[in-house]
């Protein structure tokens, strides 16, 4: 299995240094420089001013309030920190060597869950097809999403192995590195309460250790902003509403799909729409092929938080890029076509290939909306 998942480190390394190569391509021609569009871009020069300076700065916005700095989850920040203290690196670089590191092991971690319910071919077809997702340029910038994705995979792992106390510990960190963190503790304690009803009562403290320490990355995050803010419970949801960020179970979504049905909207609303729309027809074949319950919950959390939140449209597929479960469908797919007629299989992995690398490099380099 280990040198298994090297292979699909080892693929997913080499889709994702191809997608860079032409997002270099790209901004050599528009005259900007690769590594500071991955290193500083949108949300990224957040979380580096917070490993630099601590929380406590905000921007200045149309709100009665500034924008804070106390939305952005700690793990990161501190990651990027600690590296710039014990190394000679930048901020910058840092972040980018924690992003790839985090995401060469989140490919190992699929890898390994993908193996484990459907073989080896269908693990490797879902890494690969992860490290080519529209958005997944995403995992080659000094973002959390590669970060959170390496934790909530080996979370996932270690559930579906019974190892609870690492499935827990794992869940704990996933909360400490994003706001849709939670979906990795509530995988953990579904899991988990299951487990008690199948074997009514009778469950080692393992299994509750681990399904304690799973939501206290998040829990204890959201009480420290909510305390620093006065407000303990309501805090970090009202430093989130300023930043235009709710849950409002979609209708935000349905008023700007309203909008852009109506006066039109730049190229990555309709795009967004599209891939949003087409990971709940994904989530629908998870559902039908009865995929293991943490995986429905991890994934269904995740979806259920990127179709109820408002603000922000255009990201709403960057949020959903840890969840890789749905994506399962699709790597059985493709491993079939790919025995039975090898030519569409190798047609249909260009054809998504130069989807992500072409529509990656025009987000990074030309878009003018938040990533």
């Amino acid at each position: 299995m280990l040198r298994a998942s090297g292979v699909a480190v080892g693929l997913f390394l080499g889709v994702r240094l191809t997608g860079t190569a032409v997002l270099a391509l790209v901004a050599h021609v528009a005259g900007r420089h690769p590594l500071t569009l991955l290193a500083r871009s949108w949300d990224s020069i957040w979380y580096l001013g917070v490993a630099a300076h601590g929380y406590g700065h905000d921007l200045p916005s149309s709100d009665p309030e500034p924008h804070s700095d106390l939305a952005f989850f700690p793990l990161y920040p501190v990651l990027v920190r600690a590296v710039t203290a014990l190394t000679t690196l930048g901020g910058g670089t840092a972040g980018l060597l924690i992003s790839w590191s985090a995401a060469a092991l989140a490919a190992a971690g699929i890898h390994v869950a993908g193996s484990r319910l459907h073989g080896r071919p269908t693990g490797l077809a879902l890494v690969l097809l992860w490290g080519l997702l529209p958005h997944a340029v995403v995992l080659s910038m000094a973002y959390t999403e590669p970060v959170m994705t390496a934790f909530a995979a080996w979370s996932l792992c270690a559930v579906l192995a019974g190892n609870w106390l690492w499935a827990g510990a794992l869940a704990a960190l996933a909360g400490l590195s994003r706001p849709n963190g939670f979906a990795v503790a509530a995988a953990v304690l579904a899991a988990a309460g299951a487990e008690v009803w199948r074997r009514r009562g009778e469950v080692s403290h393992r299994l509750w250790t681990g399904a304690a320490l799973a939501p206290l990355g998040w829990t204890a995050y959201v009480l420290w902003v909510g305390r620093r803010r006065d407000d303990l419970l309501g805090g970090y949801f009202e430093v989130q509403r300023l930043w235009g960020s709710r849950f409002d179970f979609g209708h935000g979504s349905l008023q700007l799909l309203r909008a852009m049905l109506l006066h039109g909207s730049r190229f990555e609303f309709p795009m967004a729409l599209v891939l949003v729309a087409a990971s709940t027809v994904l989530y629908a074949l998870l559902l039908l092929d009865r995929a293991p319950l943490p995986l429905l919950v991890f994934s269904g959390v995740l979806l259920l938080i990127t179709l109820g939140g408002s603000g922000f449209f255009e990201s709403k597929p960057r949020f959903l890029l840890p969840a890789f479960p749905l994506l399962l469908p699709l790597a059985q797919s493709l491993v079939r076509t790919a025995k039975t007629r090898p030519w569409h299989a190798a047609v249909l992995v260009a054809a998504l290939a130069g989807l992500s690398y072409v529509y990656g490099a025009y987000l990074v380099v030309y878009a003018q909306a938040p990533l």
